[in-house]
């Protein structure tokens, strides 16, 4: 395939890239950075610098045009509720507009474990915008047409990767995850045609990551 990552210089996508990379998949990453640039090169994507948060719908469908799937790994990174509003939500959406434009089916949104309608995160704290920023973008891709997969990984931790994973399918409730199986677990996601449709909510576990996703696929 060829797979545009949008915020292709954030933790996970760069552990992303070299994983689809080696799967013979083309990669290209979407920075705003140009100091960014040779970083992605290194990982093997094709760098494109790009603010998708001035971007309109139409700039963001020239954008992924050509491409088999979009991932959305951007964030506005918390602290600003207004630029967490501009990036999470409404970039977002943007670019499900946009990959609907220009025929862009598959379409892999990274949200976190507990987006959505309730929530339960109160007005007053820290970190309400970004959940309601998540949770609307998350309910705009449910509803858009595309070819959708929502991943809901948990706290995120720099710990080695596991392979291993346990969902909220098992009971499971927001614990922690490595970014390098959040990365596993898109570009195993990226591979299933059958999970379109599936939000899959996850932590580290005991259960090998292909396993568990196609049990959530089923």
């Amino acid at each position: 395939m060829r797979v545009i990552v949008i915020g292709g210089h954030g933790n996970v996508a760069r552990l992303l890239t070299p994983l689809l990379v080696a799967g013979s998949h083309e990669v290209t990453g979407v920075i705003r950075d140009p100091a960014h640039v040779e970083d992605l090169r290194a990982d093997g994507a094709t760098p494109v610098v790009a603010d998708v948060e001035s971007m309109d719908v139409e700039a963001l469908a020239r954008l992924v045009h050509g491409h088999d799937a979009v991932v959305w790994s951007a964030g506005a990174g918390g602290g600003d509720p207004e630029r967490t509003y501009a990036v999470d939500r409404d970039a977002a959406i943007r670019s499900m507009e946009a990959a609907g434009r220009s025929w862009v089916k598959r379409y892999v949104m990274v949200s976190y474990f507990g987006a959505g309608p309730d929530h339960a995160v109160p007005e007053d704290n820290a970190f309400f915008a970004y959940a309601d920023a998540k949770s609307a973008a998350d309910a705009h891709l449910e509803g858009s047409g595309l070819d959708w997969t929502i991943l809901r990984p948990s706290r995120l931790t720099h710990d080695a990767p596991t392979g291993r994973i346990e969902t909220s399918r098992t009971g499971a409730e927001p614990g922690s995850v490595s970014r390098a199986d959040v990365a596993l677990v898109i570009a195993q996601a990226l591979e299933r045609p059958d999970l379109a449709g599936t939000v899959v909510e996850f932590n580290n576990g005991t259960v090998p990551v292909a396993e568990e996703l196609d049990a959530s696929a089923a």
